[in-house]
């Protein structure tokens, strides 16, 4: 435990995880004590046992009030039970604290560790709120299930904000954005526009787009193409994973999530529990997790002398196992060995890997960032112009589809059913009979001069009456005049 003996203690609050996490947390603490960082820690319970008491969540109501009391977070990893509907934790912590930014730092430490790009040095910001982790699904009929992607002008404009300011503050050259927007024209796209918008407000720094197949392939190929690297939730997962192991060990990656009034601290690895307890994890990354944690909270000075320490430690050969090689390693050292080399070299600074020094005028991962309001949204005229009907019926031909619904007379009130697509693709009219067709239809009813939603119900009540199963409604709007909804593919 951190000592209480210091002055102007800073509380944070610690969870100490499953798995490896105790082992490591207890390491990391021990580092930070000798360092002389000055906190005030709060414990709470988390994760497996949490989950196991019933509490589906895996976080107590007593531990949000220790998070939203200290603000800050150090958190070892945890394990998710499977099955039996439990919700992931980090993303439940991410969400309702409003961590919208997760900061990851990927350095090469070569030659000390292993890796095919020596001198890789970027960060990735991924938007840690929308996208598709927001976990909204639904089961429509016995083939098809749905995931709903959410993308926000406000959520993408914060993300990208903070990517652009921490490339300032941070003395980043370059800020490369990675969506899907070919496909995906509208949420993808709603995304890139905001990138082109916000940099043209950041003119001394670099700026590129790049397609997420075709970048995350470049990360791990080329990875010094980039420095900032801003992206949605799901692609920065997968590449911040890809980078890390790029790399030489995803064991060494520490993250930041980051929202305005509260912050988490973690490594970017899971709980391993295949290694628990036997004294052999590598506390690396949790460790420059809370360097992070440190810049964060103001202790620049505490959090050089713990980083300077670990790059001296790397440096010296002293490694755990999983990055120990024969003929750069000079020991291989557990958990408590590798926690006391770096103790033993707090004050000390590298000689070939590069120092950091975070007393400089410069911010860390998390740090003092104040992002602007958000741009003042300008309101758009919207329309009400059609609506799709998604009906469950059992596979059938398409044509005898569209003749079962025009017989209930659909085409009235003001719609007229324009086409029928199956899994995004159109097959009627005109459709190609090679489509594999599931149970899962979409009607396309739109109207030449607008119509009111009464119209929409009085459709919806026709299918009611001939017992056909609408399992969702999705209201079609034009905004400006321009439509807010994409077309089938072959529409």
């Amino acid at each position: 435990m951190v000592s209480t003996s210091k002055t102007n203690l800073v509380p944070i609050t610690v969870a100490r995880g499953d798995g490896i996490g105790p082992e490591i947390m207890d390491a990391t603490l021990k580092i930070l004590d000798a360092a002389g960082a000055a906190l005030a820690i709060e414990e709470i319970a988390i994760g497996e046992a949490v989950y196991k008491s019933g509490i589906k969540s895996g976080i107590e109501d007593s531990a949000w009030d220790s998070l939203r009391r200290t603000k800050v977070f150090l958190k070892s990893p945890i394990t998710t039970p499977q099955g039996g509907g439990f919700k992931s934790l980090n993303v439940t912590v991410r969400k309702s604290l409003g961590l919208f930014a997760n900061v990851r730092p990927c350095v090469s430490y070569a030659p000390y560790v292993e890796t095919n790009h020596p001198t890789m040095d970027l960060v990735i910001v991924r938007e840690n709120e929308e996208d598709l982790y927001g976990g909204i699904e639904y089961r429509h009929t016995q083939d098809v299930v749905e995931s709903v992607k959410i993308i926000s002008r406000p959520g993408s404009e914060r993300i990208i904000r903070y990517a652009f300011e921490y490339a300032r503050a941070n003395g980043r050259k370059k800020v490369t954005c990675m969506s899907k927007d070919n496909i995906m024209k509208m949420a993808d796209g709603l995304f890139h526009r905001t990138f082109d918008e916000i940099g043209a407000e950041y003119p001394d720094i670099e700026q590129s787009h790049m397609i997420i197949d075709i970048g995350s392939a470049k990360v791990a190929v080329q990875p010094h193409m980039f420095d900032v690297i801003v992206t949605e939730n799901l692609y920065g997962d997968i590449i911040s994973d890809i980078a890390a192991e790029v790399t030489g060990s995803v064991g060494l990656g520490g993250s930041s999530n980051v929202g305005t009034q509260c912050a988490m601290f973690e490594a970017i690895h899971g709980s391993a529990p295949d290694i628990a307890g036997k004294g052999i994890a590598n506390p690396s990354g949790l460790l420059l997790g809370a360097v992070m944690m440190l810049v964060h909270i103001g202790q620049k000075d505490i959090a050089t002398r713990v980083h300077n320490a670990w790059l001296k430690t790397i440096e010296d050969g002293i490694h755990t196992g999983d990055i120990y090689r024969l003929g750069k390693s000079v020991e291989k050292v557990g958990t408590d060995g590798f926690s006391k080399a770096v103790i033993e070299r707090i004050g000390a600074t590298p000689e070939k890997l590069r120092a950091v020094d975070y007393g400089a005028p410069v911010i860390g991962a998390a740090g003092g960032m104040v992002l602007p309001p958000l741009k003042p949204r300008v309101t758009q005229d919207k329309k009400l112009v059609g609506v799709d009907v998604f009906v469950n019926i059992d596979q059938c031909d398409p044509n005898g589809l569209a003749d079962r619904i025009l017989a209930l007379g659909v085409n009235d009130n003001g719609l007229a059913m324009e086409s029928i697509a199956n899994r995004g693709t159109k097959v009627w009219p005109d459709g190609q009979p090679e489509t594999f067709c599931s149970d899962h239809w979409r009607l396309r009813f739109m109207s030449n001069s607008g119509i009111k939603h009464d119209a929409i119900m009085a459709l919806l009540a026709k299918f009611d009456a001939a017992n056909i199963d609408f399992i969702k409604v999705e209201n079609l709007y034009n905004f400006d005049g321009k439509p807010g909804f994409t077309a089938a593919q072959g529409e």
